[in-house]
C-alpha cells in the first residue's frame, strides 16, 4: 500500500433543510392557520481516528468530502430528516490544519478521537414559528442555514515511541529489521527508504515499543532539502530519538561532526525536538575502518558528556546495551 502522509482536501457540511409554508387544511375545521414544519439539520463532516487505516491515501484520491442537505419541512408540524453525519475515517496521529491560514485544528492522536471539521446547517423553520395575533396567516419561511466549507491541509505524523535519525546509509533499515519484524527495503545505496517504517520491539521481559524507521536526513532538510520535511514530521511525536552515525565512507567519517549536523537540522526545524531523550550510536563496528575508529570517537563524544554506543546491526554486535538503554528511558517516561 502507497504510504501518503499529506493531503489537501475540501470539505463541506450539509446546508439545513428549508422550512415548509403550509396551512392547516381539514374537514369541520375552517379556520386551521398556518402549520409548517422546520427543515432538517445538514449532515457534519467528521474525521475520526482510527485502527484500520495508515495512511492519508483515500483523502490523496477523494479531495472533496461532501455531506447531505437535510430535507424540508412539511405540513402537519412535521420537521424535515436531519441528514446523516459524513464519517471520514482517518490514521491515528493525524493533523488537521486550515488550509489558508496553517492554524491547527485538530490533532487526533488517539485511535477513536474524532473531530467536527465542519458543522451542518440548521433547518429553517417553517411558518408556524411566525403566527401572531397580528399577523394570523404568514405565508414565508426560514430557508435552512448553509453548511460549513473549508480548504484543509491534513498531515500525518506517526506514532512511535523512538525514532531513528540520522544521514542516509546510516544502517536505520538494517537496524528495525534487525530488532523487529518490520522488513524495509535495504540497499547500499542514498535514500533507499523513501516511506516511514513501523517496527515493534520486544526485548526480555520488559513491554513492547515502537520504532520508526523514517528516511534519512541529509543538510538542508529543515529548508525541504532531500526528504526534507516529509522525514522531520514524524520525529516529532517520538519519545525517544535515536542517532545512528556511520563514519565507513566519505564524508561523513568523522563522528562528532556528523552527530553535530543531524542535531542541527532538528534544531532548526523545531527546537523542542532536542528536548527529548536522546542516545547516540555508532553503526558498522564491524568494518575494519570503522573498527579502528571506535575508541577515538568514543573519547571525542565523552568530552562533550554524551555516551556514544558502539554497534553493529548487521552483525548484531553491541545491539543489547543499546535496546536495553531504550527500555530504560522509556521506563522513566
Amino acid at each position: 500500500m502507497k504510504f501518503v502522509d499529506e493531503a489537501k482536501i475540501f470539505v463541506k457540511a450539509g446546508h439545513g433543510g428549508p422550512g415548509c409554508i403550509s396551512f392547516r387544511r381539514e374537514k369541520f375545521i375552517a379556520k386551521g392557520g398556518p402549520d409548517g414544519g422546520d427543515g432538517g439539520k445538514g449532515g457534519d463532516v467528521i474525521f475520526r481516528a482510527a485502527k484500520s487505516h495508515h495512511t492519508l491515501l483515500d483523502l490523496k484520491y477523494q479531495q472533496q468530502q461532501i455531506a447531505k442537505n437535510g430535507r424540508h419541512g412539511s405540513g402537519n408540524n412535521r420537521t424535515g430528516h436531519g441528514a446523516e453525519d459524513l464519517e471520514v475515517l482517518v490514521p491515528p496521529g493525524t493533523v488537521v490544519k486550515d488550509f489558508e491560514t496553517g492554524e491547527i485544528l485538530a490533532d487526533l492522536a488517539e485511535l477513536g478521537q474524532t473531530f467536527i471539521v465542519a458543522k451542518g446547517g440548521i433547518g429553517g423553520k417553517g411558518n408556524a414559528h411566525f403566527k401572531t395575533s397580528t399577523h394570523q396567516t404568514p405565508r414565508f419561511a426560514q430557508e435552512g442555514m448553509a453548511g460549513e466549507e473549508r480548504w484543509l491541509k491534513i498531515e500525518l505524523k506517526l506514532l512511535a515511541d523512538v525514532g531513528l535519525v540520522g544521514f542516509p546509509n546510516a544502517g536505520k533499515s538494517t537496524f528495525i529489521s534487525r530488532v523487529s519484524a518490520a522488513r524495509p527495503k535495504i540497499a547500499d545505496y542514498p535514500f533507499t527508504t523513501l516511506t516511514p517504517h513501523l517496527g515493534v520491539v520486544k526485548y526480555a521481559d520488559s513491554p513492547s515499543f515502537v520504532v520508526a524507521d523514517i528516511p534519512g536526513l541529509i543538510a538542508g532538510a529543515h529548508d525541504g532539502q532531500g526528504m526534507g520535511i516529509q522525514f522531520l514530521r514524524h520525529v516529532e511525536r517520538t519519545s525517544v530519538l535515536l542517532h545512528l552515525i556511520d563514519i565507513s565512507e566519505e564524508p561523513n567519517n568523522n563522528a562528532l561532526k556528523n552527530y553535530n549536523a543531524i542535531v542541527k537540522e532538528l534544531k532548526l526545524y523545531n527546537p523542542q525536538l532536542l528536548e527529548k531523550t536522546q542516545i547516540v550510536a555508532l553503526n558498522k563496528i564491524d568494518l575494519p575502518q570503522v573498527k579502528e575508529k571506535v575508541k577515538k570517537s568514543v573519547a571525542q563524544f565523552s568530552k562533550k558528556g554524551i555516551i556514544l554506543h558502539p554497534f553493529s546491526a548487521a552483525t548484531g554486535e553491541g545491539l543489547p546495551d543499546i535496546l536495553r538503554k531504550i527500555v530504560t528511558v522509556l521506563n522513566k517516561t
